[in-house]
């Protein structure tokens, strides 16, 4: 016989190995208490905790089979509320600003005035640009938190929508940029303020894209518009499952 553990040929009639000294007995009987150890965590492991390359399925679609009738309504009520607030901003003007009077921008806000104070060190148009990539960062890394981290794939759907909906929140006021005629933070406006003061008009004026600020702002609203579709779309398919998980 060999030596499970360092192969060393010997008599198979041997208790203990000739060479390294292990006892065959207890060095087989640990062997079999790590393997039905490992065979229990298979078995309470989600996908995603066994194999790390798991599938987009996996991924996005993933829900939790301990379900419950509580967890279930209430995030039907969160899915019909971005549901209803969704359609409301789709189907606006973009003069209305109807994400920036609703409730979400107060929301919104802080990340975007913090962002001018992280970005500061990179230069004014940066610190001017810094606002949109802070109010656009803070739903994505919210996202990612609950879609890698928590695997709460519910919860990314809403985050997503949350990302979509600053869109329609920054549109408008990039529309504003020639117009200035928008309330801006503490009660001043566009064509009042200092230049610099009002950023999609710095941001454009700065690049050369002054005249473009209708049609970005409108590319805002379509990017908008299509993040919350598929968010609308993944949010029900993962109700549907979890409907099917208590039923």
């Amino acid at each position: 016989m060999h030596c499970p553990k360092c192969n060393f040929e010997q008599n198979v009639q041997n208790a203990e190995c000739e060479k390294c000294g292990v006892y065959f007995a207890k060095y087989y009987s640990s062997l079999e208490v790590k393997s039905k150890a490992s065979e229990t965590k298979m078995a309470h492991s989600s996908p995603e905790d066994t194999d790390p390359q798991f599938s987009f399925g996996e991924l996005f679609f993933y829900t939790k089979p301990e379900s419950n009738i509580f967890s279930f309504v209430g995030r039907l009520f969160i899915f019909v509320g971005t549901i209803l607030l969704g359609i409301k901003f789709i189907a606006s003007p973009i003069e209305s600003n109807s994400a920036g009077n609703s409730f979400l921008h107060l929301v919104n806000l802080p990340f975007h005035e913090t962002g001018h104070i992280v970005f500061r060190p990179f230069g004014s148009f940066i610190t001017s640009l810094g606002g949109t990539i802070s109010q656009l960062m803070m739903p994505m890394i919210c996202f990612s938190v609950l879609l890698l981290k928590t695997r709460d794939t519910f919860g990314s759907s809403v985050t997503l929508w949350w990302f979509g909906e600053n869109f329609f929140d920054i549109a408008p006021y990039v529309n504003d940029a020639r117009s200035l005629t928008m309330p801006l933070v503490g009660g001043n406006f566009g064509h009042s303020s200092p230049y610099g003061f009002h950023d999609w008009e710095y941001l454009l004026t700065e690049s050369g894209l002054l005249q473009y600020d209708h049609f970005l702002a409108h590319s805002f609203m379509a990017i908008g518009t299509v993040i919350l579709i598929i968010s609308f779309v993944w949010g029900g398919i993962l109700l549907f499952k979890q409907y099917k998980n208590l039923f």
